[in-house]
């Protein structure tokens, strides 16, 4: 579970903060949307969860802040913006540098990258690549580590229709599997699409902390939805009784001959129907909903699909074996092993164990040396003893 506590930005000279007291949670096995307008505070949040940006408050991922969690790439993933890179590092390149980065396994570069659908683009520079496929690049990076958290910005930016079923099915699979998915939208509609549940924001400020039907029922608008061969007509139909009789109607129309009507209800829109002869093939209430969800097509659009049967969690990178937890004996035992298996400590030893005595019996002799200087065998005259001077 992901919870954030208090975010507040740091104000910019007279301006109120990006982000202020701004508390809510995306719960394991769900995935969040973080629904606002653009300049709402959304990404600034992100950045704020993620110890980018300085403020107040704190985000726990699993119990635990970031800067408390000993491998962040193994617990969260993150897309923020464009993948940075040198224009001129390929893309197979980018992500094993940052493989190894996090420390695991080269070869899981070129599976991410068949995953999100360009391996064939794996030599092409980073500079070429175009929006779509540098937002594909960016999810490969964020899934590297094998994260439990998953912290996207606009991931679907730039994205096509399918390619949005797609990643948005991706995103979902990780949550089946007890992930846990926050991403950032402006599009009303496909958080509520997309989402278990909408957090929504205004000039930084949290507004509705609603499960997906219920954000859908409160805050979309009502409409109906009309498909008909002769929209043309229907739409004109509709609009010029809406003028003589003075109601607000608006009238969308899209293509395959659909009209979305927005302040009206089906048996208004049956009886003009009616009235002006126009064949209907369907009318349908749309009240709070989003429409029909579209089918997750498992496969990236840009690879072949291999089986029709395959989900999209057969389609999640494999997971990452889990490391052995380190003995706190580990740095000892390396030190032991260092010291006994190489010879020079031996005669760096026996050189300081020959200094130290050639330089007690002098001062011995003398008997004006303090006994803890006797006993290092340090005179005045060394900045050092020679114990100290060897293990150096």
């Amino acid at each position: 579970m992901l919870q954030a506590i208090g975010l507040t930005s740091n104000p910019h000279r007279d301006l109120p903060p990006a982000v202020d007291d701004l508390t809510f949670e995306a719960r394991t096995g769900g995935v969040t949307a973080l629904l606002g307008a653009e300049g709402a505070g959304k990404t600034t949040a992100l950045r704020l969860m993620l110890e980018l940006e300085s403020g107040r408050g704190i985000t726990y991922f699993r119990g635990r802040p970031l800067h408390r969690i000993a491998h962040p790439a193994r617990e969260v993933g993150v897309l923020l913006g464009d993948v940075p890179g040198h224009p001129a590092r390929t893309a197979r390149g980018q992500l094993r540098m940052l493989c190894a980065a996090a420390g695991v396994p080269a070869a899981r570069a070129d599976t991410l990258l068949d995953l999100v659908g360009i391996g064939a683009l794996r030599d092409e520079p980073l500079g070429t690549l175009s929006l779509g496929m540098d937002r594909r690049l960016g999810l490969a990076a964020a899934l590297l580590g094998d994260p439990h958290t998953l912290v996207l910005d606009e991931p679907a930016a730039g994205l096509s229709p399918r390619e949005n079923s797609w990643l948005h099915g991706l995103l979902r699979a990780h949550a089946a599997q007890g992930g846990t998915v926050l991403y950032t939208t402006s599009d009303p509609k496909e958080a509520a699409r997309t989402a278990d549940r909408v957090v929504t924001v205004h000039e930084g400020r949290l507004v509705a902390d609603q499960d997906a039907a219920d954000f859908a029922r409160t805050r979309l608008r009502p409409r109906v939805v009309i498909r008909t061969p002769h929209a043309a007509r229907l739409a004109d139909a509709v609009n010029r009784e809406a003028r003589a009789d003075r109601r607000s109607v608006e009238v969308v129309t899209d293509t395959g001959g659909r009209l979305t009507v927005f302040g009206s209800n089906c048996a208004e829109l049956g009886e003009t129907a009616f009235r002006h002869g126009i064949l209907v093939h369907q009318l349908a209430d749309e009240t709070g909903d989003t429409g029909p969800k579209p089918p997750v097509d498992p496969s990236p659009p840009a690879v072949a699909r291999q089986a029709p049967e395959r989900s999209a969690a057969d389609l999640l990178p494999p997971p990452l074996p889990a490391r052995p937890v380190r003995s706190p004996l580990r740095p000892f035992r390396y030190e032991l092993r260092r010291f006994l298996g190489v010879r020079t400590p031996w005669l760096v030893a026996a050189a300081v164990l020959v200094a130290s005595v050639a330089l007690t019996l002098p001062l011995a002799r003398t008997g004006s040396t303090p006994l803890p200087g006797l006993l290092a065998a340090w005179p005045g005259f060394l900045p050092l003893p020679p114990a100290a001077l060897g293990a150096g």
